[in-house]
């Protein structure tokens, strides 16, 4: 019972460090990977103009990779010269900061270079390449502390967009999901690689989705989607606590969603959204399987218990998260990804880069502004979109596309 309570007390003391970044975003989709931000007082709409632009920063490299922020420091991805690396730009002024190696080019039709975002944990960086190199450096410079492939090292199988997860670290373990024989998930002693557990009950293939840190029952757990399940384990070792089939086809994508004792899940290619609840000792009451939501890539905000994103073949879509039921939809701004600050989205087209501030409101899409993102990348591929997604903290709207890092003040005076 004591070694039980010190792993619930080590579990819950994870979150609380991640909540200690307060005003930080230190993974993807922030420090609950919720995708909300902590920012109050953001300007009820932007100018005609769009909101100022404080800084731009030319050479992040190509790729799709996403945004932390720590400690007054960005961390991305970007492919320089058939090379793919980590990066450090000051979040003050845009000037970069370092620059580690981060694995060899993932070539692709649809753009080159990584795909994920960098997760920061104290004083280190961890970031997975394209090509499922995962790198772990010291957050003021770049050192290397350590390296693990997870194709060659711990048997994974690389996909056809590459390996394009954020790794989540809970107390001193940092889990990724490698896929394969050896275990769908991996955790790996945060200080020095080791792995300390695989998922031995599941051999899925990875897919493109990052796990989340739950709490149910006083308990912590990650859960995880895959192709053809989503599922939730024990970070303590990897133990499979329970597990729900999904019919996943092409790609799946979107990270998990878990509020008040429910998980949803949702893809794109016209698979569509499933939700359970969790309930005693892990057992699962599936709620419904519907298309309301099909989200290819671009994720979905929960917000007082309505989802919001974007559905293939039907647009913006507010969804109700207890019974799937539709609230509404809106085909009025194009297909794209969507983060949600102090009561609005903002969402992104990838195609055109036009930007939106919307009310999170169940009465229908109330758009407030808009903008369009300039410059954008010359140099992105034409299959590709527009697809890191926003982040808004401290004041600052950061939008990327490719080698083009924009911040602009969203901050009322």
């Amino acid at each position: 019972m004591r070694v039980l309570n010190s792993w619930v007390s080590w579990a819950l003391g994870s979150l609380v460090a991640l909540s200690a970044f307060g005003a930080d975003w230190p993974q993807w989709r922030g420090d609950s990977r919720r995708d909300h931000s902590p920012d109050k007082g953001l300007l009820a709409q932007w100018p005609q103009e769009g909101p100022k632009q404080v800084w731009s920063f030319n050479n992040a490299g190509l790729g799709y990779a996403g945004f932390a922020i720590a400690k007054n420091s960005l961390f991305t991805m970007g492919l320089r010269d058939g090379q793919e690396f980590l990066l450090a730009v000051d979040a003050s002024t845009g000037k970069e900061l370092w620059s580690s190696p981060a694995g060899q080019k993932y070539p692709n039709g649809w753009g080159d270079g990584p795909r994920m975002t960098p997760t920061v944990d104290g004083d280190r960086v961890f970031a997975i390449g394209g090509q499922g190199l995962m790198i772990c450096v010291e957050a003021k410079n770049g050192k290397l502390i350590w390296s693990k492939n997870l194709v060659t090292d711990l048997g994974g199988q690389l996909q056809d967009w590459g390996y394009t997860e954020s790794p989540l670290v809970v107390g001193d373990i940092v889990i990724c999901t490698p896929g394969g024989a050896q275990g769908t998930l991996a955790g790996l002693d945060k200080s020095s690689g080791a792995v300390r557990w695989r998922t031995s009950g599941l051999t899925d293939n990875a897919q493109y989705s990052s796990p989340i840190l739950i709490q149910h029952e006083g308990q912590p757990q990650v859960v995880q989607l895959v192709m053809n399940r989503f599922f939730g384990v024990s970070p303590k070792d990897g133990s499979v606590l329970w597990k729900k089939d999904f019919p996943g086809r092409v790609a799946v994508i979107p990270t998990p969603i878990y509020e008040d004792g429910i998980v949803y899940v949702t893809a794109g290619y016209g698979v569509g959204c499933e939700a359970v609840r969790l309930g005693t000792n892990n057992s699962i009451a599936p709620l419904y399987s519907n298309k309301v939501m099909k989200n290819h890539h671009g994720g979905v905000v929960c917000v007082d218990g309505y989802l919001y994103g974007h559905s293939d073949g039907g647009g913006w879509v507010c969804q109700e998260l207890k019974t799937g039921k539709e609230i509404w939809s809106h085909k009025g701004f194009g297909k794209g990804s969507v983060t949600y600050a102090d009561g609005k989205l903002i969402c992104l087209d990838e195609r055109n880069g036009d930007v939106a501030l919307v009310e999170a409101s169940t009465q229908g899409w109330k758009e407030l502004s808009r903008f369009k993102l300039a410059p954008l990348s010359s140099k992105r591929s034409s299959q590709g979109g527009i697809w890191p997604h926003p982040v808004v903290v401290n004041g600052r709207l950061y939008l990327r596309d490719q080698e083009l890092l924009h911040c602009f003040n969203v901050k009322s005076p």
